[in-house]
């Protein structure tokens, strides 16, 4: 099957970073400018550099634009999210192989972790993420959970089947009119499952990090839950951090002596 046209794009361009056509260092054109040239929407050159950010080859930052930072792929998948865009992107740039869908009774241990009363009925999907390389390695371990007792949902295995480079909250928003307005995530430390070992191609007892990721809607309602297992040495979470502009009618603040501080 052909490649979409985003990932034709990456292709192009990780090529001519990789030639030095684009050198380390250099920032690439203006996004606008660079979209015109390639003949694509913004669309999807912003999907294709989310693709060059994960590979490690390009960062992007506000205000000063999209820098090249290597020639080669890093050896592990990095994630910049900043937005409710930028999950859906992830979603489009990295395979999902579908390993299992079934129905499942929320016991205590499951109930404490998806925030829901024991005995809940909810639809369990599991499926590997793979990293896009010519021989994929697995990158991470998804279980997503779906309120079975929202409505009927029992036609959702064979869409996610289907559309393997679409979110499950998309299409939970697309054919079930379940619309999210925010995502919250939270990152654990933890260690690698014997039963997870072999999937992942990884040593059980190693570290990993679990990446837990709620979907809500405008009213903070559930809509599903993501259990995300990476093996610690595939995985990089990368955020910026920008400082707010004091206001020029604000007064600086005077240090408070340490002797005086309790």
């Amino acid at each position: 099957m052909a490649d979409v046209l985003y990932v034709q794009i990456a292709r192009d361009l990780a090529a001519r970073i990789a030639s030095g056509e684009l050198a380390v260092g250099s920032v690439l054109p203006k996004e606008v400018d660079l979209a015109v040239t390639l003949g694509v929407s913004r669309h999807t050159l912003r999907a294709a550099i989310q693709e060059l950010e994960q590979l490690g080859l390009v960062s992007r930052r506000r205000k000063l634009g999209t820098r090249v930072e290597a020639r080669e792929p890093s050896g592990h998948y990095r994630q910049a999210l900043s937005s409710l865009e930028d999950l859906i992107h992830y979603g489009q740039a990295h395979g999902r192989v579908l390993q299992s869908t079934r129905t499942v009774v929320a016991d205590r241990a499951l109930a404490r972790q998806i925030g829901c009363a024991a005995g809940s009925t909810w639809l369990k999907i599991s499926f590997m993420r793979l990293d896009g390389a010519a021989e994929p390695k697995p990158i991470g371990w998804t279980d997503v959970y779906v309120d079975a007792e929202q409505g009927d949902v029992s036609s959702l295995p064979e869409r996610v089947a289907g559309s393997p480079d679409v979110l499950v909250a998309t299409l939970l928003e697309t054919h079930y009119g379940r619309r999210v307005a925010q995502v919250r995530q939270d990152v654990h430390g933890a260690l690698v499952p014997a039963e997870l070992a072999e999937a992942l191609q990884a040593e059980a007892g190693t570290p990993a990090l679990r990446i837990v990721r709620r979907y809500l809607d405008e009213a903070g309602r559930l809509i599903d839950l993501s259990i995300t297992l990476h093996p610690a040495d595939r995985y990089v979470f990368s955020m910026q951090l920008t400082r707010e502009q004091a206001s020029a009618a604000q007064p600086a603040a005077t240090p408070e002596p340490a002797s005086s501080r309790r």
